[in-house]
């Protein structure tokens, strides 16, 4: 961890992110929940429960897989824990995205970035377990670097949808004619895609940057004096 300073503030991020957010649905009162029920569809608030405590399971679990401590001293630990993260954590999480999704109530907008988002989320998790198994251990670690990017894009949802509130909330009676629905529309569109393609770009701009050879050093030539 040493080596990574990063780890631990990412740890204390997802545990106070985790923290603020599960008791609500933990307490399984729809009530509490920051996202209605869409009408004739009582069970989706036990999809959405579903769903958030699978993302949950998938967020503790990466943040485990991706510490080298734990790679390097107990492989078949890191082994039992990806499996945990793939079936316990993005395959059911994502599925049930999907339905999640499909009936946000902040628009078609933000219903087409959650159906793509979650449709990468399964991808890019199933080809890091399709390289395990072919012993392609390179092209494995860069897609759990991507699936990683999109699990913790959640987080960085949230922040987004508190800027934009602070931004465009001045602007409701003129940008959006007064209009709470267009404002929170606008909302949920602006945070749910740059929630998931902002880490997917910083991500995919890292493993670009990490495969670069190092330049090498041009030769001085003397100055004639």
């Amino acid at each position: 961890m040493f080596r990574r300073p990063w780890m631990a503030p990412l740890a204390l991020v997802v545990l106070a992110f985790l923290a603020l957010s599960l008791p609500g649905y933990l307490s399984l009162d729809p009530s509490r929940s920051r996202l209605p029920s869409p009408p004739g569809f009582p069970a989706y608030y036990w999809i959405l429960v579903s769903h958030i405590i699978f993302g949950s399971i998938a967020m503790i679990t990466c943040c485990l897989q991706i510490w080298p401590w734990l790679r390097q001293r107990n492989l078949a630990l890191h082994r039992r824990l990806g499996r945990v993260y793939v079936f316990a954590g993005v395959l059911p999480a994502g599925l049930l995205g999907f339905v999640v999704g499909v009936n946000t109530p902040f628009g078609p907008v933000a219903m087409a970035s959650h159906v793509i988002l979650s449709a990468l989320w399964l991808g890019t998790t199933a080809m890091g377990v399709i390289t395990a198994r072919g012993r392609r251990m390179v092209e494995h670690r860069r897609w759990m670097v991507r699936s990683f990017a999109l699990t913790m894009s959640i987080i960085t949802n949230r922040l987004w949808s508190a800027l934009a509130v602070t931004v465009l909330e001045p602007r409701i009676a003129t940008t959006f004619g007064g209009s709470e629905i267009a404002f929170m529309h606008a909302i949920g569109s602006l945070s749910s895609w740059l929630g998931w393609t902002v880490p997917l770009l910083i991500a995919q701009w890292w493993l670009d940057r990490d495969r670069r050879p190092a330049r090498r050093r041009a030769p001085k030539i003397a100055q004639p004096a």
